[in-house]
């Protein structure tokens, strides 16, 4: 039974790393990971070479990114005319690259087992990769183990320790242990039930005492989240520029409006050059509550010689007097979406996919916004919000965040799922209510604890009246120290793991001399 596994590893690892896949947001069949992950590790454990050892984790990562990341063609198919060539090369290509991210652990885990058990070597490794991924190439961190654990409310609470990377570790400890099925000894055997139970125990309870802490009390800071909900193709049609944004006005009308705030629309919700363009400009006095804010996306310039120099892909604050009051750059850039990286060594004709602009210039980086008598707040856009502990600065917290985005890119795919999972896990890393607005959805308004207070579906039109919660932001363990507890955590593992190879190696040499 052994050898015949392991002669078919590529197709059992390749099929493993496809199930896994449906553990994720919007999918959620957490329970699968229990037999693709220790399966995928036994292999790994029981390869009599380190190349398959490595290609068996390849496989697993190939497949497990490649349909994982499979949303991002949904963009390329908006213009399939001039990009849809390129779908079996970004699909094969983030198997290719991504898959490294598996492979190299599940060989460091092999070449380990003599000094670190595999089954915690592995979990480290995957983990310790993820973070690397977080800055890598300019990092691309989307779909992180830990976010499997979306479908439950509390086991997302660790992340306010350790944040999504220990997430990810525990996540791989929990589902990683029916290897010891195969143990002989029935004390390791019964480690198999017991490692998951005391983890996923552990998690729960805490999520659970954790969320009752911190329930939603409304303050007295109200917002409205607009969606209208336009399609990608009409987006930035010339034609339709002024019906869209005649449309963004309209809602932000609907019945209640003086008594909201700040009304919140989507990135580059704003058509035309904001800073520029007075007569477009002046139209937002409609929108604009008149004694709140409206905060909106657009593109901002900076000219030269009346030519543009650098174009931003910015938040703006607009007062009833359609005056921009502040406004926030994007700091961390889509790569070939919103420019190209290393473009002196690639071809000319590239150009990124979402904009006819060449590039963007990316901002200084977190920023505090502060406005009179209202809680002060940072901005966000679009997948930006990915990225664990660079979504504000630490020692000048707001009170809460603002992210905006369109995902309108992506269809009815798992992509807009996904990315509002990873910022209801920034909200409770960092301990901090975040309203998101998405042009097609989903847009949501969410607690300190990541508790989703309301919401308006993917590609429905329509506007939300939600007040901020009382404790807009609160503390935690990770605000404070950062990955330095999930780093901890993988050491702490690592000599535990290594001392107790060492005893039972004393012992047994202890036993042979007598």
């Amino acid at each position: 039974m052994k050898n015949k596994i392991l002669s078919h590893y590529r197709l059992i690892s390749f099929i493993c790393g496809w199930l896994s896949v449906t553990a994720l947001p919007p999918f959620n069949i957490f329970p699968l990971l229990f037999i693709s992950i220790p399966l995928l590790l036994w292999i790994i454990t029981n390869a009599p070479k380190r190349s398959q050892a490595f290609k068996s984790g390849y496989y697993f990562g190939f497949s497990f990114f490649a349909f994982g990341l499979a949303w991002i063609n949904q963009a390329l198919l908006i213009d399939a005319q001039s990009f849809g060539w390129l779908i079996p090369i970004v699909f094969i290509s983030s198997g290719l690259f991504f898959g490294l991210f598996i492979a190299i652990p599940s060989l460091l885990s092999w070449l380990a087992q003599k000094i670190v058990s595999p089954y915690i070597s592995f979990a480290v490794f995957v983990s310790l990769g993820e973070w690397i991924r977080s800055f890598f190439l300019t990092g691309f961190p989307w779909n992180l183990f830990g976010s499997c654990f979306s479908f439950s409310l509390p086991l997302m609470q660790f992340a306010s320790i350790g944040g999504t990377y220990l997430l990810s570790l525990l996540l791989i400890l929990s589902v990683s242990a029916p290897i010891f099925i195969t143990s002989k000894k029935l004390s390791q055997k019964m480690l198999s039930v017991i490692i998951p139970t005391i983890i996923l125990s552990t998690m729960y309870f805490f999520g659970v005492d954790r969320i009752k802490m911190y329930p939603y009390t409304p303050s007295t800071t109200s917002i409205r989240l607009v969606q209208p909900a336009i399609p990608q193709t009409l987006k930035w049609n010339s034609a339709s520029l002024n019906d869209n944004l005649n449309k963004h006005i309209k809602m932000s009308q609907f019945p209640g409006q003086d008594n909201i705030d700040f009304i919140i629309w989507g990135e580059t919700a704003f058509p035309f050059a904001l800073e520029y363009d007075t007569y477009q400009r002046q139209k937002l006095q409609y929108a604009t509550p008149k004694n709140g804010w409206l905060i909106t996306g657009a593109l901002r310039y900076s000219l030269s010689n009346n030519q543009v120099r650098h174009a931003y892909n910015s938040l703006f604050v607009i007062n009833p007097q359609s005056e921009i009051v502040d406004f926030y750059d994007k700091s961390h850039l889509v790569p070939f979406g919103e420019y190209i990286p290393f473009r002196d060594f690639l071809p000319k004709w590239i150009r990124p996919i979402t904009s006819a602009i060449g590039t963007f210039q990316a901002g200084s980086g977190p920023k505090v916004i502060t406005l009179k008598d209202q809680p002060s707040f940072g901005g966000m856009i679009c997948y930006e919000t990915i990225f664990p502990h660079q979504i504000i600065d630490s020692n000048h917290k707001p009170q809460w965040l603002i992210n905006i985005t369109n995902d309108g890119w992506y269809g009815n795919s798992s992509g807009p799922y996904q990315h509002l999972v990873a910022t209801r896990l920034r909200s409770i890393e960092e301990g901090i209510s975040i309203a998101r607005v998405a042009g097609s959805g989903i847009s949501a308004l969410i607690s300190p604890t990541g508790q989703i207070i309301g919401s308006i579906p993917l590609h429905q039109s329509g506007t939300l009246d939600l007040n901020l919660p009382q404790e807009s932001a609160i503390l935690t363990i990770y605000n404070k120290f950062g990955n330095n507890i999930f780093f901890a955590t993988c050491a702490i593992l690592i000599i535990i793991s290594v001392l107790t190879a060492l005893i039972k190696s004393y012992t047994k040499k202890i036993k042979a001399y007598k």
